[in-house]
């Protein structure tokens, strides 16, 4: 069973379910195109990290976006 993570920052709310729900039907009816298997057997996750717990060279995604 194939499983589809996808890790994004959580800002702005987050992504509605809505969102979450269309990203999750692209994403398998990409699989099932591209592996040309059933969709019943894609499972997709979506994991929002806080900007807090988010670090590109040693610095917070928040602080770095404070100084923008």
């Amino acid at each position: 069973m194939p499983i589809i993570n996808v890790k994004m920052t959580h800002e702005d709310g987050g992504a509605t379910k809505e969102q979450k729900e269309q990203l999750a039907q692209k994403l398998t009816q990409a699989f099932v195109e591209v592996f040309k298997r059933g969709e019943k057997t894609c499972v997709v996750t979506v994991d929002e990290i806080s900007t807090d717990n988010y670090a590109i060279g040693g610095e917070t995604i928040t602080n770095i976006r404070k100084k923008s």
